[in-house]
């Protein structure tokens, strides 16, 4: 009896440590075939080919447009200034492509796309711009947004009534409808169904009155922050999005492999790297790379680095420019915390006055500055309408400041890779200032080179959305002032002369004595 069961005993043992292996066998198998999956991709998306000059505008400039970075605004108000003839935008493909990129005769593409687009285009004709923002930034920007398109459907009695009206006003209006954007088509719809069970859920309690204070810990009403970023649709579209994107490998991609990869990468962290060092590849090949935490720097260079350019490649001499934005317009982008889009709303253009003027890089930042000034208003406006209707939830700067620091760092960890390419996109960003600084010395006077002391090149100190203060950029600029140098090395030769001089008149009298 007891050696039966001993052997029975032993036997689980036996089972369990078969177990154990096949279990850690087959680990080990799948983070081979996935490593296998990610050195494929990443060695075939390396460009070996010699490039020209990137800091020359080609033929086709293609936005790729990650979303909440601001960039809506810069195609409104920038480009859309510059490239002034409809006929140089290609069609816009928001929901699939809807031109043949092999025969463009369009010079303008902004897309939320993402990189492997450009397996579509001509490379050596295509020159690529983008946008970055502080990672934590986006994610905040990403939930309040989602939820304010979303909580437009709330006027409707439930969900299926407003997704009928929604379809039916997209298949009777011109342009594209948020729902047929990435990624909003993925995260309106998820905000608007979990906003309608909060809300049937609220009134089979008799909940009349909501005492939360804490707009992002606020379940009666919305998902809460720390619910949605763990929710498997964020981990998979939002976190380490602008990575994802300029790698081109979110689940728009054109890529077949791109779901596989993206896969090896959220499950084994360590894959990640790869994916990382293509993306810091393909931002120091790009024609120009912004910040929108650095909104005024990012503009003015921009204007300079892009917007200079085109203006002479595309723009004639005298021009109908475009100076003022109707408020009623549906374009809802001025800036990194707002869009174009509403929830039923199509991509209309805004109606606007013209007048001759010839534009330049002071006329572009200048019409800039006054374009957006009326895009936010009108944003600002929407975005409270919306937002009452879930009262009292409401998303501004100071309700970010009760988020828990704890969160804030899950949000930081969730979204290391994008971190990491944040930092990265910040070297380049001095990078691009030190240009710009060269090129205003070189156009200098040469007697105000001289009075030029030591430069420093410093980005003002920015605070996140939640009022942290992020850390300066800053750098010398001694090796930009090479005037400097050279006049320091016209006054030491000038010096030795004089040397040189007085030890010859030197000997001279010595020689008469």
């Amino acid at each position: 009896m007891r050696s039966s069961v001993r052997f029975g005993v032993n036997l689980e043992l036996l089972l369990l440590l078969l177990l154990f292996v096949s279990t850690t066998s087959s680990s080990a198998g799948d983070f081979e075939q996935c490593e296998c999956t990610v050195k494929k991709w990443a060695s075939s998306s390396l460009d070996t080919e010699v490039k020209e000059d990137k800091h020359v505008l080609r033929d086709l400039l293609f936005f790729l447009h990650i979303p909440r970075t601001g960039g809506r605004t810069y195609f409104h108000c920038f480009l859309r200034k510059i490239y002034t003839s409809r006929s140089l935008e290609c069609p816009r493909s928001y929901d699939k492509l809807r031109f043949n990129p092999r025969k463009l005769n369009c010079n303008l593409l902004v897309t939320h796309d993402d990189y492997s687009m450009m397996s579509r285009l001509t490379k050596e004709k295509t020159s690529v711009v983008t946008i970055l923002r502080n990672p934590i930034d986006r994610v905040f920007s990403t939930y309040e947004f989602s939820i304010e398109v979303a909580a437009r459907f709330l006027r409707h009695r439930n969900l299926a009534s407003a997704l009928r009206t929604a379809a039916r006003l997209r298949s009777t209006t011109k342009g594209a409808s948020t729902l047929d954007i990435w990624p909003w088509k993925y995260l309106v719809p998820w905000m608007a169904e979990d906003l309608f069970k909060r809300r049937d859920a609220k009134k089979l309690k008799g909940l009349i009155e909501v005492t939360s204070n804490d707009s992002y810990n606020m379940e009666d009403v919305v998902m809460p922050l720390h619910e949605y970023i763990n929710d498997p649709t964020a981990v998979d579209i939002i976190h380490n999005g602008e990575t994802f994107q300029i790698a081109g490998l979110t689940n728009n991609s054109y890529l077949s492999e791109a779901n596989e990869v993206r896969h090896c990468v959220l499950k084994y962290r360590t894959l990640g790297q790869y994916v990382l060092d293509i993306a810091k590849k393909r931002l120091d090949d790009m024609l120009y790379v912004g910040l929108t935490e650095y909104h005024k720097e990012s503009a003015s260079m921009f204007a300079d680095v892009v917007g200079a350019q085109a203006i002479s490649q595309f723009t004639p001499p005298n021009v109908l420019e475009r100076n003022s934005v109707d408020r009623s317009s549906t374009l809802q982008d001025p800036g990194p915390d707002s869009h174009h889009h509403g929830s039923n709303s199509s991509l209309q253009e805004p109606s606007e006055s013209y007048s001759i003027e010839k534009v330049t890089t002071g006329s572009l930042i200048k019409a800039y500055q006054s374009c957006s000034t009326s895009l936010r208003k009108t944003q600002t406006e929407r975005r409270i309408t919306s937002l009452n209707r879930i009262s009292p939830a409401n998303f501004t700067r100071e309700a970010r400041l009760q988020v828990p620091e704890e969160l804030l760092q899950e949000i930081k960890l969730l979204n290391s890779l994008d971190m990491e390419l944040y930092n990265y996109a910040q070297g380049i960003f001095i990078k691009q200032r030190i240009r710009m600084a060269q090129k205003k010395d070189v156009m200098d006077k040469p007697e105000e080179v001289s009075q030029k002391p030591e430069r420093e090149i410093k980005i003002s100190s920015s605070e996140t959305s939640w009022g942290k203060p992020e850390s300066e950029l800053k750098i010398s600029n001694s090796e930009v002032s090479w005037e400097v140098v050279l006049l320091t090395t016209s006054l030491l030769l000038l010096l030795v002369f004089l040397l040189l001089f007085v030890n010859a008149k030197r000997r001279k009298s010595e020689v008469k004595l």
